[in-house]
């Protein structure tokens, strides 16, 4: 099992997103067969085999097991993964782009995408995947903002000039920096 499958074809999307299919999915993060998610969900084993196969069709869930019930062979499935993100690029963008302003909310989702992407395209079975995340609040007075932000980008483009060169490792650096609205507490 995967711990992230990204999605990014809009058929995969279509199949992941209907409840009942959420619901089989939950079901399916331990090996489980058709009849047994069908009694946990007080469903038939007919339903819930239907969804079943649309979700392996999507790729969203594995056959990983077979065994034989009286005769008849039964499959064991289990979610394809822990975690399924959905690519902002499956909605897109309503209307015209407008140029890629720093400062905008704008720039900011495009950003978060372009991450998203990029994390999901890395091989979590390579032996090391350097990486770091930090995530903190700071609070800034009104008068303070201009300078807390002149700040906060004159540190990160020392840094890009002082490690910019050709050689070495490339790593990413995407650093994102916005109002904590009342209902991210």
């Amino acid at each position: 099992m995967k711990d992230v499958l990204y999605l990014e074809q809009i058929e995969q999307a279509e199949v992941l997103l209907k409840p009942q299919r959420v619901e089989v999915l939950r079901q399916l993060a331990e090996p489980r067969t058709c009849t047994e998610v069908a009694a946990r969900l007080d469903q038939t084993p007919q339903r819930v085999y239907y969804h079943v196969k649309q979700l392996v069709a999507a790729g969203l869930v594995d056959l990983v097991n077979e065994r034989k019930v009286r005769g008849i062979t039964e499959g064991i499935y289990q979610a394809a993964a822990r975690s399924y993100w959905l690519s902002p690029r499956l909605v897109g963008r309503i209307g015209l782009r407008r140029a890629r302003d720093e400062l905008s909310l704008g720039y900011l989702l495009d950003l978060m995408e372009e991450v998203q992407a990029d994390i999901a395209g890395l091989d979590r079975a390579a032996p090391e995947l350097p990486s770091i995340g930090v995530s903190g609040e700071i609070r800034v007075p009104a008068e303070q903002r201009q300078q807390f932000m002149h700040d906060l980008q004159t540190a990160l483009q020392d840094l890009f000039t002082r490690y910019g060169g050709s050689e070495g490792d490339a790593f990413k650096l995407a650093v994102a920096c916005y109002p904590k609205g009342t209902n991210n507490e």
